[in-house]
């Protein structure tokens, strides 16, 4: 892969990652990312953002499920 911003060498990296869903930003940890090392451009495989969709949206499900109160 070649970096689209400056044509370096992008490097696999654990990144952290702002993600939007729901109107809502999480931050989370330790993603797989390809880092360009001399501009610093991230590029995220679209399996990997999936799985933050689902796990996020797995979250909100089972929060919303408890009872008022609780």
């Amino acid at each position: 892969m070649i970096c689209e911003s400056c044509s370096g060498q992008p490097i696999f990296r654990k990144v952290r990652r702002q993600h939007w869903l729901n109107d809502r930003l999480y931050i989370v940890e330790n993603v797989d990312a390809e880092v360009c090392p001399d501009c610093g451009e991230r590029y995220f495989h679209a399996t990997v953002l999936d799985k933050i969709d689902r796990l996020l949206t797995a979250e909100h499900i089972r929060s919303s499920s408890s009872p008022q109160g609780a």
